[in-house]
């Protein structure tokens, strides 16, 4: 796996972050070229995105293509030696089918509400 692949996320997500950064662990151990963004700094633009978009769920980028969702954390999955058999799992019809609806209709909705709690409280508090 040569090219570079980007991955945009919420950094302000405590989830989010957790399960990125561990990621980027495991990339910096095998110098794979993956660009971890956070939302909060990356340019949306190039991304083709609003801010409400990039934090709805995770985003990849590879060769111009952009990936959200399930197939966004397949793609990261492939590039990364040790998730390689969950990109392949995940990729199977049936449990990508239950991956995707898991991940649309429940996480990633649960976690972009409490993005907007969180970020609630924070302008409550800032004022």
């Amino acid at each position: 796996m040569t090219d570079t692949l980007d991955v945009l996320y919420n950094a302000s997500c405590p989830i989010c972050r957790r399960e990125v950064d561990h990621y980027a662990k495991l990339s910096a151990r095998h110098d794979l070229p993956i660009g971890y963004h956070d939302l909060g700094e990356a340019e949306l633009a190039a991304w083709g995105m609003t801010a409400k978009d990039a934090a709805q769920r995770l985003h990849v980028r590879k060769d111009g293509q952009i990936y959200g969702g399930i197939p966004a954390f397949i793609m990261l999955w492939r590039e990364i030696p040790q998730m390689r058999w969950l990109a392949r799992l995940a990729s199977l019809p049936v449990l990508n089918w239950l991956a995707v609806k898991l991940y649309d209709h429940i996480l990633a909705p649960l976690l972009y509400r409490w993005h907007l709690s969180r970020e609630r409280k924070r302008q409550s508090a800032s004022r």
